[in-house]
Protein backbone atom coordinates (compact mmCIF):
# COMPACT_ATOMS: atom_id res chain seq x y z
CA UNK A 1 0.00 0.00 0.00
CA UNK A 2 1.27 3.79 -1.00
CA UNK A 3 2.26 5.36 2.39
CA UNK A 4 0.19 8.18 2.91
CA UNK A 5 1.17 10.88 4.92
CA UNK A 6 -0.64 13.54 6.64
CA UNK A 7 -0.19 16.94 4.90
CA UNK A 8 -1.19 19.53 7.59
CA UNK A 9 1.44 20.83 8.47
CA UNK A 10 1.24 22.24 12.32
CA UNK A 11 2.71 25.38 11.94
CA UNK A 12 0.11 26.29 8.72
CA UNK A 13 -3.03 25.26 11.00
CA UNK A 14 -1.29 27.21 13.83
CA UNK A 15 -0.82 30.57 11.19
CA UNK A 16 -4.36 29.60 9.74
CA UNK A 17 -6.01 29.75 13.23
CA UNK A 18 -4.19 32.76 14.32
CA UNK A 19 -5.53 34.30 11.08
CA UNK A 20 -9.01 33.76 11.81
CA UNK A 21 -8.39 35.03 15.37
CA UNK A 22 -7.44 38.36 13.78
CA UNK A 23 -10.95 38.72 11.76
CA UNK A 24 -12.99 38.23 14.44
CA UNK A 25 -11.45 40.82 16.65
CA UNK A 26 -13.30 43.88 17.65
CA UNK A 27 -11.53 46.45 15.18
CA UNK A 28 -12.37 43.87 11.98
CA UNK A 29 -15.64 43.51 13.54
CA UNK A 30 -16.73 46.71 13.80
CA UNK A 31 -15.20 48.00 9.87
CA UNK A 32 -16.94 44.65 8.38
CA UNK A 33 -20.57 44.81 10.23
CA UNK A 34 -21.18 48.33 10.79
CA UNK A 35 -22.13 49.09 7.10
CA UNK A 36 -24.25 46.68 7.08
CA UNK A 37 -26.91 48.11 10.09
CA UNK A 38 -28.63 50.77 7.82
CA UNK A 39 -29.27 48.14 5.21
CA UNK A 40 -30.91 45.50 7.89
CA UNK A 41 -32.72 48.15 8.98
CA UNK A 42 -33.94 49.41 5.78
CA UNK A 43 -34.90 45.43 4.50
CA UNK A 44 -36.47 44.96 8.46
CA UNK A 45 -38.74 48.26 7.67
CA UNK A 46 -39.74 47.30 4.31
CA UNK A 47 -40.87 43.58 5.13
CA UNK A 48 -42.20 44.72 8.79
CA UNK A 49 -44.45 46.84 7.14
CA UNK A 50 -45.78 44.93 4.39
CA UNK A 51 -46.39 42.49 6.76
CA UNK A 52 -47.97 43.84 9.37
CA UNK A 53 -50.44 45.57 6.98
CA UNK A 54 -51.24 42.53 5.32
CA UNK A 55 -51.86 40.30 8.38
CA UNK A 56 -53.47 43.72 10.45
CA UNK A 57 -56.00 44.97 8.00
CA UNK A 58 -55.76 42.71 4.65
CA UNK A 59 -55.68 38.86 5.87
CA UNK A 60 -59.26 37.56 6.36
CA UNK A 61 -60.42 36.63 9.93
CA UNK A 62 -60.11 32.76 11.21
CA UNK A 63 -63.05 30.49 11.01
CA UNK A 64 -63.47 29.69 14.55
CA UNK A 65 -60.94 32.95 16.51
CA UNK A 66 -62.45 35.61 14.11
CA UNK A 67 -59.98 38.56 14.38
CA UNK A 68 -58.32 37.70 17.84
CA UNK A 69 -56.14 35.35 15.64
CA UNK A 70 -53.98 38.48 14.35
CA UNK A 71 -52.11 38.60 17.48
CA UNK A 72 -50.71 35.57 15.71
CA UNK A 73 -48.28 38.01 13.83
CA UNK A 74 -46.88 39.58 16.70
CA UNK A 75 -46.81 36.83 19.19
CA UNK A 76 -45.04 34.31 16.73
CA UNK A 77 -42.47 36.38 15.69
CA UNK A 78 -41.66 37.62 19.17
CA UNK A 79 -41.33 33.94 19.87
CA UNK A 80 -39.12 32.80 17.86
CA UNK A 81 -37.16 35.69 18.20
CA UNK A 82 -36.99 34.94 21.94
CA UNK A 83 -35.82 31.00 21.42
CA UNK A 84 -33.03 32.23 18.36
CA UNK A 85 -31.73 34.40 20.11
CA UNK A 86 -31.26 32.46 23.53
CA UNK A 87 -29.59 29.97 21.18
CA UNK A 88 -26.99 32.29 19.89
CA UNK A 89 -26.07 33.20 23.37
CA UNK A 90 -25.43 29.72 24.49
CA UNK A 91 -23.30 29.53 20.81
CA UNK A 92 -21.53 32.74 21.71
CA UNK A 93 -20.68 31.73 24.92
CA UNK A 94 -19.20 28.28 24.42
CA UNK A 95 -16.98 30.21 21.91
CA UNK A 96 -16.06 33.09 24.68
CA UNK A 97 -15.60 30.63 27.27
CA UNK A 98 -13.18 28.03 25.02
CA UNK A 99 -11.72 30.51 22.75
CA UNK A 100 -11.55 33.55 24.51
CA UNK A 101 -12.96 35.18 21.63
CA UNK A 102 -14.06 39.07 23.30
CA UNK A 103 -15.69 39.92 20.41
CA UNK A 104 -18.32 36.80 21.17
CA UNK A 105 -18.66 38.00 24.48
CA UNK A 106 -19.78 41.16 23.27
CA UNK A 107 -22.50 40.10 20.61
CA UNK A 108 -23.81 38.04 23.41
CA UNK A 109 -24.14 40.97 26.19
CA UNK A 110 -25.92 43.04 23.56
CA UNK A 111 -28.07 40.58 21.98
CA UNK A 112 -29.68 39.71 25.86
CA UNK A 113 -31.94 42.69 26.39
CA UNK A 114 -33.25 42.23 22.68
CA UNK A 115 -34.23 38.63 23.45
CA UNK A 116 -35.50 39.40 26.69
CA UNK A 117 -38.26 42.08 25.36
CA UNK A 118 -38.63 38.94 22.98
CA UNK A 119 -39.69 37.11 25.51
CA UNK A 120 -41.68 38.73 27.44
CA UNK A 121 -43.63 40.53 24.49
CA UNK A 122 -44.26 36.48 23.68
CA UNK A 123 -45.41 36.24 27.01
CA UNK A 124 -47.94 39.50 27.09
CA UNK A 125 -49.02 39.03 23.66
CA UNK A 126 -49.68 35.22 24.25
CA UNK A 127 -52.09 35.98 27.31
CA UNK A 128 -53.87 38.62 25.48
CA UNK A 129 -54.62 36.16 23.02
CA UNK A 130 -55.15 32.96 25.57
CA UNK A 131 -58.22 35.15 27.18
CA UNK A 132 -60.72 34.86 24.57
CA UNK A 133 -59.20 31.19 23.03
CA UNK A 134 -59.05 29.77 26.20
CA UNK A 135 -61.10 32.06 28.59
CA UNK A 136 -58.59 32.92 31.36
CA UNK A 137 -55.29 35.23 30.76
CA UNK A 138 -52.69 32.38 31.67
CA UNK A 139 -52.70 29.08 32.46
CA UNK A 140 -49.04 26.89 33.67
CA UNK A 141 -49.07 25.11 30.52
CA UNK A 142 -45.90 23.27 29.64
CA UNK A 143 -45.77 25.67 27.04
CA UNK A 144 -45.69 29.16 28.70
CA UNK A 145 -44.03 27.99 31.88
CA UNK A 146 -40.42 27.10 29.79
CA UNK A 147 -40.84 30.34 28.03
CA UNK A 148 -40.95 32.09 31.82
CA UNK A 149 -38.06 30.20 32.42
CA UNK A 150 -36.75 31.18 29.39
CA UNK A 151 -37.21 35.19 30.93
CA UNK A 152 -35.85 34.38 33.84
CA UNK A 153 -32.95 33.27 32.26
CA UNK A 154 -32.24 36.38 30.31
CA UNK A 155 -32.63 37.95 33.07
CA UNK A 156 -30.32 36.20 34.64
CA UNK A 157 -27.71 36.52 31.86
CA UNK A 158 -28.07 41.08 32.28
CA UNK A 159 -27.87 40.37 35.78
CA UNK A 160 -24.68 38.30 35.00
CA UNK A 161 -23.07 40.76 32.97
CA UNK A 162 -24.03 43.68 35.29
CA UNK A 163 -22.50 42.42 38.09
CA UNK A 164 -19.39 41.28 36.97
CA UNK A 165 -18.74 44.53 34.61
CA UNK A 166 -15.06 45.40 35.91
CA UNK A 167 -13.99 42.50 36.84
CA UNK A 168 -11.62 39.75 35.42
CA UNK A 169 -13.91 37.12 35.28
CA UNK A 170 -16.27 40.01 32.93
CA UNK A 171 -18.67 37.53 30.78
CA UNK A 172 -17.77 34.23 31.78
CA UNK A 173 -20.81 33.54 34.74
CA UNK A 174 -22.90 34.72 32.11
CA UNK A 175 -21.82 32.23 29.55
CA UNK A 176 -22.01 29.82 31.85
CA UNK A 177 -25.51 30.44 32.48
CA UNK A 178 -26.45 30.86 28.67
CA UNK A 179 -25.10 27.48 27.89
CA UNK A 180 -26.51 25.92 30.87
CA UNK A 181 -29.96 27.58 30.72
CA UNK A 182 -30.22 26.41 26.77
CA UNK A 183 -31.32 23.22 28.12
CA UNK A 184 -34.56 25.07 28.21
CA UNK A 185 -35.02 25.22 24.33
CA UNK A 186 -35.77 21.84 23.24
CA UNK A 187 -38.49 21.68 26.57
CA UNK A 188 -39.65 24.34 24.90
CA UNK A 189 -39.68 23.64 21.31
CA UNK A 190 -41.28 20.35 22.00
CA UNK A 191 -43.45 20.81 25.24
CA UNK A 192 -46.82 20.41 22.91
CA UNK A 193 -45.72 16.73 21.98
CA UNK A 194 -44.52 15.51 25.44
CA UNK A 195 -47.15 16.65 27.11
CA UNK A 196 -50.55 17.00 26.95
CA UNK A 197 -51.09 21.07 26.44
CA UNK A 198 -53.22 23.52 25.95
CA UNK A 199 -50.86 25.52 23.41
CA UNK A 200 -51.32 24.54 19.82
CA UNK A 201 -48.77 22.81 17.77
CA UNK A 202 -46.21 24.90 15.54
CA UNK A 203 -47.03 26.78 12.73
CA UNK A 204 -44.36 26.37 10.28
CA UNK A 205 -42.54 23.09 9.80
CA UNK A 206 -40.01 22.11 7.20
CA UNK A 207 -41.72 18.83 6.78
CA UNK A 208 -45.23 19.53 6.72
CA UNK A 209 -47.48 22.40 4.71
CA UNK A 210 -48.86 25.43 6.83
CA UNK A 211 -51.84 24.86 8.62
CA UNK A 212 -53.51 28.21 7.43
CA UNK A 213 -53.94 29.64 3.88
CA UNK A 214 -51.49 31.76 1.68
CA UNK A 215 -53.48 34.67 3.14
CA UNK A 216 -52.80 34.06 6.66
CA UNK A 217 -49.21 32.14 6.72
CA UNK A 218 -47.35 34.58 3.87
CA UNK A 219 -47.60 37.94 6.10
CA UNK A 220 -46.51 35.86 9.33
CA UNK A 221 -43.21 35.01 7.32
CA UNK A 222 -42.68 38.52 5.98
CA UNK A 223 -43.01 39.71 10.11
CA UNK A 224 -41.03 36.52 10.97
CA UNK A 225 -37.65 37.85 8.51
CA UNK A 226 -38.23 41.07 9.51
CA UNK A 227 -37.88 40.37 12.75
CA UNK A 228 -34.69 38.90 12.33
CA UNK A 229 -33.43 41.77 9.93
CA UNK A 230 -34.09 44.09 13.03
CA UNK A 231 -33.04 42.22 15.52
CA UNK A 232 -29.54 41.26 12.88
CA UNK A 233 -29.05 45.40 12.66
CA UNK A 234 -29.80 46.04 16.77
CA UNK A 235 -27.24 43.58 17.48
CA UNK A 236 -24.20 44.89 15.26
CA UNK A 237 -25.58 48.49 16.43
CA UNK A 238 -25.52 47.64 20.00
CA UNK A 239 -22.00 45.30 19.91
CA UNK A 240 -20.49 48.17 17.98
CA UNK A 241 -21.23 50.86 20.51
CA UNK A 242 -19.66 48.12 23.24
CA UNK A 243 -16.38 47.87 21.12
CA UNK A 244 -16.28 51.73 20.89
CA UNK A 245 -16.92 51.95 24.70
CA UNK A 246 -14.01 49.35 25.84
CA UNK A 247 -11.52 50.29 23.37
CA UNK A 248 -11.80 53.89 23.12
CA UNK A 249 -8.51 54.40 24.42
CA UNK A 250 -6.81 52.88 21.50
CA UNK A 251 -5.85 54.64 18.22
CA UNK A 252 -8.43 53.50 15.47
CA UNK A 253 -11.11 54.05 17.48
CA UNK A 254 -9.82 57.88 18.55
CA UNK A 255 -9.19 58.00 15.15
CA UNK A 256 -12.95 57.78 14.41
CA UNK A 257 -13.70 60.36 16.74
CA UNK A 258 -11.36 62.75 14.24
CA UNK A 259 -13.35 64.61 12.46
CA UNK A 260 -12.24 63.74 8.44
CA UNK A 261 -10.49 66.43 6.41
Amino acid sequence: MPNIKNTANPSTLQHLWQVFLTTVGTKPFYHVFAPWVKWLAIFASIFLTIGAVWGLIFAPPDYLQGNSYRIIFIHVPMASLAMSIYFAMAVLGVIFLVWKIKTANLVAKAIAPIGFWCCVLSLVTGSIWAKPTWGTYWVWDARLTSMLILAFLYAGVMAMFAAFEHTPNRGKAAALLSVIGAVNLPIIKYSVEWWNTLHQGVTFSVSKAPKMPAEMWMPLLLMLIGGYFLVAALAIYRTNTFILQTEQRKNWVQQLAQPKQ
